[in-house]
């Protein structure tokens, strides 16, 4: 489904990326691991069309599209999840939703695909006439996972969903991204909480100051020697 060849990118004179290749494929889940600063948001921004790369291709279902504005890469299905605090904090959580069904097709479906993301999210339903500001940082993260749902995505990709969250939460999120594989959502995400994501990931790939040093099934890669000193502490 989505083919990343030889991705360079920079932050002005700051090389961030250093000709990463990875593949996605349909209805898996692959997870990018790196600790902070690695260049793992910096590959979905470039995928998403927020930053340019200064070589490589982003092919998406057979179509080149680097070069395209963010817009037109999501009416191609490719949403991400960004990490941290985004969303509209005076907006309610339904309002916050419903924006997430901007594209045509998705307006169509929003009000089906809002009760699904309400079934993954309960809370969100329970609280749903709610300032989104009031909600907890876990509460935030839920929203913005069923935000990029409303879009009715063919990729989504999530960046760092568990950072600064309890690990009760955690469950949750993780609980939910599990409950989206068994619908066959192909899922692209980065993490910093190794074990989790690949206890959930089908393939990952290790990055290491802007390059993949490191994948493969995630089986085996959470036996790596590499993975267990640099990431499980063990």
């Amino acid at each position: 489904m989505l083919e990343v060849n030889d991705l360079s990118a920079s932050y002005g004179v700051i090389p961030a990326l250093h000709g990463v290749s990875f593949n996605v494929k349909q209805s898996e889940i692959v997870t990018i691991l790196g600790s902070n600063g690695t260049g793992k948001s910096t590959i979905l921004n470039v995928i998403q069309g927020m930053i340019e790369s200064s070589c490589g291709r982003v092919i998406f279902r057979d179509e080149a599209i680097q070069g395209l504005p963010s817009h037109k890469i999501v009416d191609r299905g490719v949403v991400l999840v960004p990490e941290g605090m985004k969303s509209f904090p005076y907006m309610t959580i339904r309002e916050n939703l419903l924006l997430g069904a901007y594209r045509k097709s998705s307006w169509a479906k929003r009000k089906e695909t809002l009760e699904y993301v309400y079934s993954l999210f309960p809370i969100l339903n329970e609280r749903s006439n709610m300032a989104a500001r009031l909600l907890s940082g876990g509460e935030q993260q839920m929203l913005k996972i069923g935000r990029g749902l409303m879009a009715n995505p063919h990729l989504l990709m999530v960046d760092e969903p568990s950072i600064g969250l309890a690990p009760i939460i955690v469950d949750n999120v993780y609980e939910a991204l599990g409950k989206l594989r068994k619908s066959g959502l192909t899922i692209l995400l980065t993490e910093q909480n190794a074990l989790r994501a690949l206890q959930l990931a089908d393939r990952g790939y290790i990055l290491q100051e802007g390059r993949v040093i490191l994948e493969g099934p995630a089986s085996e890669l959470i036996k790596s020697n590499l993975v267990k000193k640099a990431y499980l502490g063990r």
